[in-house]
């Protein structure tokens, strides 16, 4: 009887252990559950300067999602920051790690070489993936794992014909370089600007003397002289422009990059008209009012990328709030999503995931010897709304 007993007792001690076992486990995966988030961005190399703004308006953005808290559904954000150095087969790397390890939402990048990548990696695998503020058109309807939180190249090029209004039969001209950049340029403002007549001025890359290409443009007599430039040597192709008169009479239009560039394109700056995908002072709305607000007290202003990163977290919390880190649901929940963000109501097309995002005119003024952006107009979601592609993968 005594034995009975003993074996009862030991068993019901047993049971008591490993249920009060359990209960700790339990309590404690509660109270350490996360939400394990890889981003993957330039913190180095040629792009860096764009990263720091991607880098700077995500964390900002997860701040204005969350309230403050960090967390979301009451879960810690456990987020992995990787450096792909603007360089694809690290960016790839840093992703097959990432997704090794059980990540199921890969985010960032400024480098289309490395977006265009990683894209396929998150389908193959299926976990979501939120790129940054990487331009190439291609990313639009990759697979329906990749959605993009940054504008692509086809809506600078239709917010650079919204300088042309409803007209039509105007003559627009393409001043580039000879390479694939600018013939990319050429070909995207010969198939986006219907209705008008394009041509094509191509300067070699070797070239240190710009006044016949110059010349070449002032005899044409465009009513819009578009220029796709990379490079050092913008500020003196510019500078000759002026000297041939070409800014009489012609809408001198190209694209305006962060701040610290500004002060490159010399003394011609005012006479340029710039599209502009995002200037801090266009933007009128409570969110870009709040993100303006955080920076001043750093003595600082939200930059080019500043709203892709802040857009990317608005992203990324709301996926997980509808989703609760299932990927299909994450999915299901941003395909049509419209929110307001930093530049104004935008919209994640469900068919293509492309990025519906209002686009701005601007153009420099001295103000107290130091550039500023005046605002010219705003183009909106529906006149910068790229074409629809059918779903790649």
């Amino acid at each position: 009887m005594r034995h009975r007993f003993t074996k009862v007792m030991l068993g019901a001690a047993l049971f008591t252990l490993l249920a009060g076992t359990a209960t700790v486990a339990a309590r404690s995966q509660h109270a350490t559950a996360s939400y394990n988030i890889g981003f993957i961005y330039p913190r180095t190399g040629v792009l860096g300067a764009y990263g720091a703004e991607e880098i700077q308006g995500f964390k900002l953005g997860l701040q204005y999602a969350t309230g403050g808290t960090g967390k979301v559904n009451g879960k810690n954000l456990n987020i992995t920051y990787l450096d792909d150095k603007g360089d694809a087969a690290t960016g790839v790397t840093e992703a097959k790690d990432l997704i090794g390890q059980g990540v199921k939402i890969l985010m960032g990048t400024g480098s289309s070489g490395v977006a265009v990548q990683i894209a396929p990696l998150a389908a193959q695998n299926q976990v979501l993936y939120i790129s940054g503020p990487a331009a190439a058109d291609v990313i639009t309807g990759i697979n329906k794992y990749t959605f993009r939180a940054g504008r692509q190249t086809t809506q600078d090029v239709l917010d650079a014909k919204s300088f042309l209004g409803k007209a039509t039969g105007k003559k627009v001209v393409v001043f580039d370089q000879d390479s694939v950049f600018g013939h990319g340029n050429y070909a995207a403002v010969k198939a986006y600007f219907s209705g008008h007549n394009v041509s094509e001025i191509s300067v070699p890359l070797s070239a240190t003397d710009f006044t016949p290409f110059a010349q070449q443009a002032k005899n044409a007599n465009p009513d819009l002289l578009f220029v796709a430039w990379a490079g050092t040597t913008g500020g003196a192709m510019f500078k000759t422009l002026d000297q041939q008169g070409v800014y009489n009479g012609t809408q001198v239009v190209t694209g305006l990059a962060e701040r610290a560039t500004w002060a490159a394109f010399g003394d011609q700056a005012t006479k340029i008209h710039f599209l502009s995908h995002y200037v801090y002072t266009a933007p009128k709305n409570k969110v870009n009012t709040w993100l303006t607000a955080q920076l001043r007290k750093r003595n600082q202003v939200p930059d080019l990328f500043t709203p892709d990163g802040f857009v990317e977290a608005q992203m990324l919390v709301h996926a997980l709030q509808k989703g609760d880190y299932n990927v299909d649901r994450m999915i299901s929940s941003l395909e049509g999503w419209k929110f307001l963000a930093p530049k104004g109501f935008q919209a994640i097309r469900p068919q293509d995931h492309a990025m519906l995002q209002p686009m701005f005119r601007v153009q420099l003024v001295n103000k107290n010897g130091h550039l500023v952006a005046n605002v010219l107009g705003t183009a909106s979601p529906y006149d910068t709304a790229p074409p629809v592609v059918a779903m790649r993968g």
